[in-house]
């Protein structure tokens, strides 16, 4: 006869298996982790975190800090670090680890997103990385200061060549400023490669070139040291978010940096990793760019809808025309540009100063100076050469590479072209009396 089941038993075993089933279910809701490489600051990158994490529960962010350089060497690690994402304004990062397989291909579940900004391509044809925001490159100004000189607010590149703004513009030097070196071909593609060069060596006389490890450009301009710096709006922003008395102004020529995202080829949280970009390119996320902490500029068209009156639309700049630069043709010659301005404008520097103050003295009493201003003007290579992949290459390793290296012996026979040319102007100058 079989016996009846004790009741306080069976009790039991349904308490052990409720108990059993809720501890499974709380296993299963607890946050994954999304590891992120970045190299973006922390009043950005926890903001973001913020809003990720309470509308994504069931995520959580894990944020690694590494400098773009740092950064490369950690994802071409076998392992990639165990990131799941890398973001950070380094497209040529994003190109170079591309290139080596390092990324698997993004959800193509963002089709109502722009490809373009006017000639900056939001991401790469592949679908391995895409554009979360964009940075615009532009002036730096200190309206009290240039009120008080009578000089206008400058709006475009060429008035940077005023002669009234000599000793008052600050500039990074291309060859050592991470930043910089589109800031060059900006002006080139805007004007050509000959007139761009003769406008860059006027505004190289009037300049006073910051160089990595000094102050900000933005520094120059708070303290009142220089009237207009060239630079990128995100390192201005925060300047004035913190006080600084100075604004920012996008010329009617002006090129974009955009700042991308991938998920690793390895990534050991494929799903959150994708959670996160979505978040980042979704309504939501693009429209805490303009959060005053962060004040980047968003991919979106409907992030601008709600921006404050007055505020920059990259959309807008692009229809109007003034959005042409080709970040991906400028790519593979900035470093090559960088060389040419750091022998031709920055090294000779106070010697080319004095020749264009001799110039535009001469100019003022009627004398003619074109010749002159030519041979001022002119780079040591052409266009065409400067296109030329070996040229490229021979450059970039010296100017990417790691620690201080010789100059390419081709460096120096342009060094000697330049230094022949203002030879050549003071001479003709001295013909002229001026």
């Amino acid at each position: 006869m079989t016996r009846p089941a004790d009741p306080s038993r069976r009790l039991f075993f349904l308490g052990a298996a409720s108990l059993a089933l809720a501890g499974s279910r709380g296993a299963m809701a607890a946050p994954s982790t999304v590891t992120v490489i970045t190299s973006y600051p922390d009043e950005f990158v926890s903001r973001i975190q913020a809003a990720f994490e309470k509308e994504r529960p069931q995520y959580r962010m894990q944020v690694i800090w590494r400098m773009p350089n740092d950064a490369y060497d950690t994802l071409s690690l076998p392992d990639q670090g165990k990131a799941d994402i890398y973001w950070s304004a380094s497209p040529r990062s994003f190109a170079r680890l591309a290139a080596s397989g390092a990324w698997q291909k993004l959800p193509a579940n963002h089709s109502q997103l722009p490809r373009r900004i006017g000639n900056t391509a939001l991401g790469d044809a592949e679908g391995f990385y895409t554009a979360t925001e964009v940075a615009g490159f532009g002036f730096a100004i200190a309206p009290e200061l240039l009120a008080a000189r009578g000089i206008p607010t400058p709006a475009d590149w060429a008035d940077l060549a005023d002669p009234r703004l000599a000793g008052l513009i600050a500039m990074p030097v291309p060859a050592r400023v991470g930043f910089a070196p589109p800031i060059v071909e900006i002006v080139l593609q805007a004007l050509g490669w000959e007139r761009g060069w003769t406008l860059w060596s006027e505004i190289a006389a009037n300049a006073r070139f910051i160089e990595r490890g000094s102050s900000f450009v933005t520094d120059e301009i708070a303290n009142g040291s220089c009237a207009v710096g060239i630079s990128i709006d995100f390192f201005v922003n925060s300047a004035i978010a913190n006080g600084a008395p100075i604004r920012f102004v996008y010329p009617r020529h002006t090129g974009l940096n955009p700042a991308h995202i991938a998920v690793t080829r390895h990534s050991p949280n494929p799903r959150g990793a994708t959670a996160f970009v979505d978040f980042i390119l979704s309504p939501t996320g693009q429209r805490l760019l303009a959060h005053p902490d962060i004040r980047r500029l968003a991919v979106r068209p409907d992030a601008y809808a709600q921006v404050p009156a007055g505020s920059f639309d990259p959309f807008i700049a692009a229809r109007q025309g003034g959005l042409q630069f080709d970040s991906d043709a400028a790519r593979p010659r900035l470093t090559t540009t960088a060389a040419i301005f750091q022998h031709m404008l920055i090294d000779p520097q106070d010697e080319l100063q004095a020749l264009w103050q001799r110039t535009r003295q001469a100019e003022t009493g009627g004398k003619d100076t074109r010749a002159i201003r030519a041979l001022l003007g002119r780079p040591p290579i052409d266009e065409a050469t400067a296109n030329l992949p070996d040229i490229q290459r021979q450059i970039g390793v010296r100017l990417e590479g790691n620690g201080e290296r010789p100059l390419a012996p081709l460096e120096l026979a342009w060094r000697e072209t330049c230094r022949e040319r203002r030879t050549q102007a003071r001479l003709q100058l001295d013909e002229i009396g001026a």
